[in-house]
């Protein structure tokens, strides 16, 4: 996949590689909201070392000797980490919960609920990231970095684990969704491969917006999205005005699809442009069969502070909270001028929740 744009492009790299070890990356899910402590659905709380979370999932089910077809997770976790988040598990033993023993998992808390876990149902990622083998000055970048991002946000990029290795899934989805392939037969697939295709044509839509300043500033025509509300409307320049710069408010960028809102004037000008440049049009997504309707996304992620410090010579520590469908790597990409990570982990599919788009106001 081609390099995306930095709004910090005037900074230096503070260098470095994330990931040494999963203690490196850590991850702590904020859930939309607590068990009740009541019903057949019992939540576990749990952390996991270097392990993706449908493996953890899989393997607290089969320890508690309940259907994996029945469980259920509000967002998917990164491999090669260390986090923090819940799942369910129907009619599952909850004093067994307790008590169980899972080689790299971790059982925290253990309640009840009445109804399943399921994607979307999640808040936001607090995270607690540490980059080592920085550049000497790499405090002092990153602390004007971090201000920028206070001031105008981070572009709200998806991450490269998304597209899968190389970026096949978006090749591979463009040539279905064109008919050049037959469809793929698992449905996973097919939703993984239409979502990539969308998630790709977001990035080249928000890189052109990167590329000429306009990030924080109006477009005729936006479409925006108040924080931390996911309602989209139909913005004047005056308003966007007050409510870009105050942070309140973002511009959205399209999600392609038959369902999609299209803005008006110079921003469907610019979103009209994206797509016919990839040799798609709104017609080719019906070949997804609905697993691409379409909406918006927020073009911008605002984290409310980016806390970071010299942990020891050259490691640099991050602290912050990002909502759900937000990536903690296209914030970083902003400090480290890059996407390689150094030692990566192994590319990680996450299905969007439905909490990363935008509805209709």
């Amino acid at each position: 996949m081609e390099e995306l744009p930095f709004l910090t492009r005037d900074e230096r790299s503070i260098g470095g590689v994330m990931r040494s070890v999963p203690e490196d990356f850590a991850v702590e899910e904020v859930p939309a909201y607590l068990p009740s402590g009541e019903g057949d659905h019992v939540y576990v709380r749990f952390a996991k070392r270097n392990m993706a979370t449908p493996d953890a999932v899989k393997a607290i089910a089969r320890a508690l000797g309940v259907d994996g077809r029945e469980c259920g997770w509000a967002g998917l976790k990164d491999k090669n980490a260390v986090t923090v988040q819940w799942a369910s598990f129907l009619r599952a033993d909850v004093e067994k919960a307790r008590a169980l023993a899972v080689d790299g998992i971790t059982v925290l808390e253990v309640s009840r609920h009445r109804n399943k876990l399921k994607t979307g149902h999640l808040y936001g990622n607090r995270f607690d990231l540490r980059v080592r083998g920085c550049v000497e000055g790499a405090l002092a970048i990153a602390q004007r970095v971090a201000e920028r991002i206070a001031l105008e946000g981070a572009p709200n990029y998806y991450g490269a684990q998304r597209f899968g290795r190389d970026g096949k899934n978006v090749e591979r989805g463009v040539r279905w969704l064109k008919g050049e392939d037959a469809p793929p037969r698992d449905g996973f697939e097919r939703k993984m491969f239409a979502s990539s295709v969308q998630s790709w044509l977001f990035n080249q839509y928000l890189s052109e917006r990167v590329t000429d300043g306009l990030l924080a500033l109006y477009v005729e025509g936006d479409l925006a999205v108040r924080h931390p509300s996911d309602r989209v409307f139909a913005i004047t320049e005056e308003e966007a005005l007050s409510t870009y710069a105050s942070r309140a408010c973002s511009a959205t960028g399209p999600m392609f699809g038959p369902e999609m809102r299209w803005p008006e004037g110079a921003a469907r000008a610019r979103e009209e442009r994206v797509l016919g440049a990839s040799g798609l049009g709104i017609e080719h997504f019906a070949r997804a069969r609905g697993l691409a309707e379409g909406t918006r996304r927020a073009t911008r992620v605002c984290p409310a502070s980016i806390e970071v410090s010299e942990e020891e010579p050259s490691v640099l520590r991050f602290r912050f909270e990002l909502p759900a469908g937000a990536y903690a790597t296209a914030v970083l990409r902003e400090f480290r001028k890059s996407d390689a990570e150094g030692l990566r982990s192994e590319p990680m599919w996450g299905i969007e929740p439905a909490s990363n788009t935008a509805a209709e106001e």
